[in-house]
């Protein structure tokens, strides 16, 4: 297993990039990637994403390939894209078992969190929004907040995009957007939670001592 660090890029590079690592490990020529990197802020629409999804962002748009709905990148996160062969046999994970993927990831990250500190979670309850639509409580949570987004994708069972970490806030993260469905006021962050702020550098080295292992 590989780790890269692609810092601060944009997200349409950065889309690129993993399609042409995902053909690499399809076809055995790379090893399994993971990769960090940070976005500048944009708006990405996953494949379940609704017009009302958007009210009032004025930034950068960008429709994706990913699961779920409308989400906020920026600066203030660290993002993880594991680039992995599903067709592997793994001690946790069956072959070709997306759900298991997503869940995997999901608790991958909790570990990681209660690493520095932050205790959170996995839902596994669904719920509907104001508008009677099925909402899936995809993510990581520390109570009623999220904290982590995550939204895959799969081709030639290998999965790249993936986790979104909310490090800090800003004026402009998840305003004008309806995060996941939700209103802006649901996300929190580590630095929220811990009540300092938290550089990635830390979390990045929990990570990668968590992907080598598992």
């Amino acid at each position: 297993m590989e780790f890269v660090d692609w810092g601060l890029i944009p997200y349409p590079e950065a889309t690129k990039k993993q399609l042409q690592l995902v053909e690499s490990v399809a076809s055995g020529s790379s090893e399994d990637t993971i990769i960090f990197c940070t976005h500048p802020p944009v708006v990405t629409l996953g494949r379940s994403s609704t017009p009302e999804d958007l009210t009032g962002w004025r930034g950068e748009v960008f429709e994706t390939s990913r699961g779920g709905r409308a989400t906020y990148h920026g600066p203030e996160q660290l993002v993880i894209y594991p680039i992995l062969n599903l067709t592997k046999p793994r001690e946790n994970m069956k072959p070709r078992d997306v759900h298991q993927y997503l869940r995997w990831l999901e608790k991958l990250i909790v570990e990681g969190l209660g690493c520095i500190g932050v205790q959170s979670q996995v839902k596994e309850t669904k719920g509907q929004d104001n508008q009677g639509r099925e909402i899936i409580y995809t993510g990581v949570w520390v109570g009623d907040k999220k904290i982590a987004s995550l939204g895959i994708a799969v081709r030639k069972w290998v999965t790249y995009h993936g986790a979104a970490i909310n490090l800090s806030s800003s004026d402009q993260a998840f305003h004008g957007i309806r995060p996941c469905g939700f209103t802006a006021e649901i996300m929190t962050n580590v630095e929220e939670q811990l009540g300092y702020g938290l550089k990635s550098e830390p979390l990045v080295q929990v990570f990668q001592h968590l992907f080598k292992t598992q």
